[in-house]
């Protein structure tokens, strides 16, 4: 499961240009502050190797367990 906090991110996409997986897309929309976002649109293709976690400068991203069905 991954979780980009949208009151932290501002929205620089390190982790859409990092991650090996090419999980991350941006958002077509902008939020309230006019950040288009990062969206896992991809998740299934996430190892949760971390790399976006490291690359992110403020700590917006968190990558946790798969969900078990």
């Amino acid at each position: 499961m991954i979780t980009v906090n949208e009151n932290l991110c501002k929205g620089c996409n390190i982790c859409t240009e990092f991650c090996p997986k090419k999980v991350y897309e941006q958002s077509k929309t902008p939020n309230k502050k006019g950040v288009r976002l990062p969206i896992p649109a991809h998740g299934e293709r996430c190892t949760r190797c971390g790399t976006c976690t490291l690359m992110c400068p403020d700590q917006a991203i968190r990558v946790g367990e798969k969900d078990e069905d």
